[in-house]
């Protein structure tokens, strides 16, 4: 059984709406400044890819706003907007037959803080009653399921960066056991001081004031990450259902592998400065990752056209990558690109847009640049694309990596002629 792509909805720090981003991303338009939401001059970290241009309440309910964190309505947004690009209204269709996935790192955090001061400063009075959902992991599929009433198989997913790829994963099994329809993917973030102290310990933020200096995966002057809001939701269906209704088909999503590190830190969200695990410094447990989704996918090496990596922008995850590309497809063995320069990294959220992004990189036979880089390190051996690239595409490879040695890998495809 096939699962096919039909809807996108796209919500990033350089974009809000799937062409507007699509558009920023080949002009190699960065979303990354300095943070505005609160005010950074206290932190040694300034820098955030942050969403401009939206307001949720032009765009929700007025009864939603005091309910929910902005990544839940950024969430909510993007489900719409998914629905709408698949041209499927869930009132057509038996509540049981659409199910929602999502991938999340840390829920509501910036209302969880909101509401914390509220009791630290006020007392408990002062607390809201939705603070007893807003803050969870599973708040956005939650929201999504209740605002279109879909009540079929659903869930969430917590892998830190790999999760997004992670809820694609589990939306396609759901699909494979009868499913029709699954709403899924992550649009995540949190960029409120209290997430901001905790991030810092990481010892993994870049501390560079200039927005095109400070987020440099597999360059030498690489230095750290930048993190950002955003990402994207996607609605799967079985690929005999989308061509029963006549669905324009954006891809199928035609393997997925994943592999456990332990606790490593080689990909770059690691905690202080713990060393990496044996093998996670190589890059073992993402390459058998992404030989799995080959297999899945009935490729060999030499059919992928593009690789999205997932680009931790630290030298020893980056290294840790490198490796696990140059073990798998060869020294320079195949284009390498990161949009995610232009956006940050947007934790769960970065998986399902780089699958969104492959997608429409597929369609318009173009491969998005990787923005700011201009010294790729010479011993990573990658074939790194810095300005766009015009060449045949049908088959896309997308990588991320989480916080305590979750690595994951989508192999999506070009729709059949």
């Amino acid at each position: 059984m096939t699962t096919v792509v039909t809807g996108l909805g796209v919500l990033a720090p350089n974009g809000v709406g799937l062409e507007a981003y699509w558009a920023a991303t080949l002009r190699g338009e960065s979303g990354i400044g300095r943070l505005t939401r609160f005010d950074p001059e206290p932190y040694p970290s300034r820098l955030a890819g942050e969403i401009t241009g939206f307001d949720p309440a032009a765009l929700l309910p007025n009864r939603l706003l005091p309910q929910t964190d902005p990544v839940t309505r950024l969430s909510l947004v993007a489900a719409e907007w998914a629905l709408a690009d698949a041209d499927l209204d869930p009132a057509d269709l038996s509540e049981y037959d659409i199910g929602v996935v999502t991938a999340n790192t840390a829920g509501g955090f910036e209302f969880g803080q909101r509401e914390l001061q509220n009791l630290w400063s006020k007392g408990g009075a002062h607390v809201s009653a939705y603070q007893s959902f807003a803050w969870f992991y599973a708040v956005n599929t939650g929201q999504i399921s209740i605002r279109h009433g879909m009540r079929g198989p659903s869930g969430v997913v917590v892998a830190d960066g790999a999760g997004g790829l992670d809820s694609l994963a589990q939306a396609r099994r759901l699909i494979r056991k009868g499913t029709p329809v699954v709403v899924s993917g992550a649009v995540d973030g949190s960029l409120c001081p209290w997430s901001w102290t905790a991030q810092l310990t990481s010892g993994t933020l870049s501390t560079r004031e200039d927005p095109a200096e400070a987020y440099l995966p597999f360059d030498d002057r690489a230095c750290g990450q930048v993190l950002g809001e955003g990402g994207a939701i996607l609605v799967l269906e079985d690929a005999g259902a989308a061509r029963a209704r006549g669905a324009r088909i954006h891809g199928r999503l035609t393997g997925y592998g994943t592999s456990f590190d332990g606790h490593g830190h080689g990909h770059g969200h690691g905690r202080g400065h713990a060393a990496p695990e044996r093998g996670a410094e190589h890059g073992a447990g993402l390459r058998r990752a992404a030989r799995q989704a080959l297999d899945q996918a009935g490729w060999r090496p030499a059919d992928v056209d593009v690789v999205f990596a997932d680009a931790a922008g630290t030298p020893a995850a980056d290294r840790a990558e490198a490796a696990a590309l140059a073990g798998l497809f060869g020294p320079h063995g195949v284009p390498v690109t990161v949009p995610k320069t232009m956006t940050g990294r947007l934790a769960a959220g970065s998986g399902p847009l780089d699958v969104a992004t492959a997608l429409l990189a597929l369609r318009d036979q173009v491969i998005p640049p990787t923005a700011n880089v201009r010294r790729p390190a010479a011993g990573y051996a990658l074939d790194l694309v810095t300005e766009p690239r015009r060449q045949p595409l049908r088959r896309a490879l997308v990588l991320a990596r989480g916080h305590g040695g979750f690595n994951s890998a989508v192999a999506v495809e070009a729709p059949a002629a």
